[in-house]
């Protein structure tokens, strides 16, 4: 049997296990599930891109 798995859903699931055994903290967490929709190409990529731009420009203060 051929199991698939998005990288949206790895990444969410390597999310939750980071936060569970407190290497990372929920915002970091929460950017690498985010990416996951970026390197899976899904719909959600370009809202998911431009939030994170908007939020590296944000912190970054350009």
């Amino acid at each position: 049997m051929i199991v698939t798995v998005t990288a949206t859903t790895l990444l969410a699931v390597i999310a939750a296990l980071l936060i569970r055994g407190r290497r990372v903290s929920l915002p970091t967490a929460l950017v690498l599930w985010l990416s996951g929709f970026t390197l899976a190409s899904t719909g959600l990529a370009g809202p998911v891109n431009t939030f994170l731009s908007s939020v590296i420009r944000l912190v970054s203060g350009h």
